[in-house]
């Protein structure tokens, strides 16, 4: 309900049921968080199931458990990345308007991206061909250019042994890429579906890298507009 609605249900003005919502009852009004997917009841308790296993499997093997994961996804880069709202937020005294931030369009010219790190930081990265997208053998011949470079510089992880977290999109599970995985005797963690949120990539990392991005296109901006 909005405060206009609040308002007219008790027969009282709108000025004095914000102020009881706001000074009395302690209420803000808060946007709705987006999520990707409405999960049904059987993904929301293969998540519960899932998170227990790895869990338990950290409270089992400790910090070795960490150190032996490679967490893998991929995201497009564009050559313009929108400025985050805690970007455009500004402080202003009680009463001020608030700030209008026209919003920009991205373009088409952009470039898919595929990260692999540990807790060590980024392992790799590798460009997909223009025009194209991630395919199962696109995504097996990154994994194949990630062993070697594992080689060079994480040759501990290998002797300790590799464990894959990815999601389930359909590159990542495709019969070549199984079977590539079990050459190597890698262990694919389970992750459940539609979880971007428990996706190290996802959740830690893209989020942080388009940051910056953002940052430098706005720092170029201000500098154009003082010159």
């Amino acid at each position: 309900m909005t405060c206009e609605e609040t308002a007219h249900c008790a027969g009282i003005l709108r000025a004095s049921a914000y102020r009881i919502l706001t000074e009395c009852l302690h209420k803000r009004r808060i946007a709705a968080r987006w999520v990707p997917h409405d999960l049904s009841e059987e993904q929301k308790c293969q998540r519960v199931e899932i998170a227990q296993q790895l869990l338990h499997r950290f409270r089992e093997e400790g910090n070795e458990f960490l150190q032996k994961v490679v967490a893998i996804d991929e995201t497009w880069i564009r050559d313009f990345e929108p400025e985050l709202k805690s970007q455009c937020s500004e402080w202003r005294g009680k009463g001020s308007p608030r700030p209008k931030k026209f919003k920009r369009a991205q373009l088409n010219v952009k470039q898919m991206m595929i990260f692999a790190y540990d807790c060590k930081g980024v392992i790799m990265t590798d460009m997909v061909l223009s025009g194209t997208t991630v395919t199962a053998a696109c995504y097996s011949q990154f994994l194949q250019k990630l062993r070697c470079k594992m080689h060079a510089n994480r040759p501990d992880l290998l002797e300790n042994g590799v464990l894959i977290l990815h999601d389930n999109s359909w590159p990542h599970i495709g019969k070549v890429v199984r079977e590539l995985l079990d050459r190597y005797s890698w262990e694919v963690l389970p992750h459940p579906p539609y979880s971007p949120d428990m996706s190290p990539p996802d959740f830690d990392l893209f989020p942080k890298l388009k940051i910056n991005m953002c940052i430098v296109r706005l720092l170029e901006d201000l500098s154009a507009s003082v010159t």
